[in-house]
């Protein structure tokens, strides 16, 4: 069979077509070759655990936090999701001793 390369624009919903493309690649067969080797159960078993490892760095907890009206409005207007990108926004901001230091 021959490999299709298709380029799809992640920040679109995918068209009926690609859509059944996509599921009908879901039943076609793997094929390991030298450049993607099938993994052996010693290197399965350490991609779990960094994979475990990682999840517990993502997972996240409560916390009450206040903000100004200000603060709070433009966080909305970000949409759906926005404490997720306030999550990182402050993740960065906490990462650069620059940004502490003016806000101290």
């Amino acid at each position: 069979m021959a490999i299709k390369k298709v380029n799809i624009d992640v920040k679109k919903k995918p068209t009926k077509k690609q859509t059944e493309m996509i599921k009908a690649a879901k039943n076609l067969p793997v094929t390991f070759d030298e450049d993607s080797p099938e993994l052996t159960p010693d290197q399965l078993k350490r991609f779990r655990r960094i994979s475990e490892e990682k999840n517990e760095d993502r997972r996240k907890g409560t916390v009450t936090l206040r903000l100004t009206p200000r603060a709070l409005r433009k966080a909305k207007s970000l949409g759906k999701g926005y404490t997720s990108v306030l999550s990182r926004i402050l993740e960065d901001a906490l990462d650069d001793p620059q940004v502490i230091e003016s806000h101290l």
